[in-house]
């Protein structure tokens, strides 16, 4: 009895250890299905940056090239020189046809400032022939008014001559003043003629000058395509030299001096090393516990004991349809095929973690990466 006595006391002590064991467990796998649920971690993820092509926008033989392949280089820094001779010529010749269309311009703005001139002096010598002319009327009006007196005085004069009721010196005089006035009345219609005829020519002179006066329009229009070429040639010449647009990354240089760069043709590639990012792809359930902003662990598997803070940056929105599931989208009918899928995998979205403080030697794009999103 007192060995049974003994054994119930150990046995109850087991039991109750079990007891305490399978709480534990399944506290252990509550723990761990919430943060697994509401803090998502992934291990199918990658870094990323952005990247560009270096590719001129002048084409020419490489003169210089002043980096090599996965060099460094900071914002400025000079990359490659194409040859810039030809660019430079091109840019002396547009500055010298600005140069002699300015003179043109100049040259043609004193000869018609000149051609105003003679219409300024054409236009007051048409003022003064029209005095003339209109003093030249009134004398004509004048001398044949006296004539015509002069002429009556003497027609009336000469009938009382046969009957002696005047003298013959009375008859002389008036024969003498009708031809002194009929003289002058020739001589005001002389002055008359010429007066119109000083006008005519004075109006012709006018209009001669007028139609010699000349715009500017046509070479002040020539400006803006002269501008425009020299503008252009400058900035070819400046696209001669390349310079590095931000802090990056040399990649995939496999060229050399005395290459043959063409116009938009890619020389290397330059990869962003300012903002660096881990790229990971969430199952769709886990989406609702990620939003932008929150705090994220990020390891990259070339230094798994290092952790790098990150901040969600974005979630992907879209993915390519699985044509297993919903067939092929093309014009016409959708194509879906006829299949049973007796396990049904939830969809991975993209959700985009960047890095803080990320050293310039060690990320890399492609690079695999480990994220935990630590919330907010």
């Amino acid at each position: 009895m007192d060995t049974n006595s003994n054994a119930s006391p150990g046995k109850q002590l087991s039991r109750w250890l079990s007891i305490a064991i399978v709480i534990a467990a399944i506290a252990l796998g509550l723990t761990v299905l919430y943060r697994y649920s509401h803090y998502p971690r992934t291990d199918d993820a990658e870094v990323f940056a952005n990247f560009i092509g270096i590719a001129p926008q002048v084409e020419g033989p490489i003169i210089r090239l002043n980096v090599r392949d996965n060099d460094f280089v900071k914002k400025g820094d000079l990359l490659f020189e194409i040859d810039e001779r030809p660019y430079r010529y091109a840019l002396e010749r547009a500055i010298s046809d600005q140069a002699t269309l300015e003179g043109q311009v100049s040259d043609e703005q004193r000869r018609i400032n000149a051609l105003v001139s003679a219409v300024d002096v054409s236009q007051a010598n048409i003022h003064s022939a029209q005095a003339d002319v209109t003093n030249a009327e009134q004398g004509v009006k004048r001398a044949r008014a006296e004539w015509l007196y002069a002429d009556d005085n003497l027609h009336r004069l000469e009938p009382l001559l046969a009957k002696q009721f005047v003298t013959e010196d009375q008859v002389d005089k008036a024969r003498s003043l009708d031809e002194m006035d009929a003289q002058a009345l020739r001589q005001a219609e002389s002055t008359l003629l010429l007066t119109q005829s000083r006008l005519k020519s004075s109006l012709a002179q006018h209009e001669q000058a007028q139609h010699a006066v000349t715009t500017l329009e046509p070479l002040i229009n020539q400006r803006g395509a002269k501008k425009s070429a020299v503008d252009n040639a400058r900035y070819n010449f400046s696209n001669c030299r390349i310079y590095a647009p931000f802090d990056a990354r040399v990649t995939n240089l496999t060229i050399s001096e005395g290459a043959y760069a063409h116009v938009g043709e890619r020389i290397f590639t330059l990869i962003d090393a300012r903002i660096w990012w881990a790229i990971g792809n969430f199952r769709e359930g886990e989406l609702q516990h990620i939003k932008p902003g929150m705090r994220a662990d990020v390891y990259v598997l070339s230094r798994p004991s290092v952790r790098f803070a990150g901040v969600v940056d974005s979630l992907g929105f879209g993915v390519t349809p699985d044509p297993d599931l919903i067939g092929t989208l093309q014009p016409g009918l959708p194509d879906v095929q006829r299949t049973l899928n007796w396990v049904h995998l939830a969809s991975r979205y993209p959700v985009r973690v960047r890095v803080e403080n990320p050293p310039e030697d060690l990320f890399r794009i492609g690079e695999s990466a480990v994220i935990t999103i630590r919330g907010n």
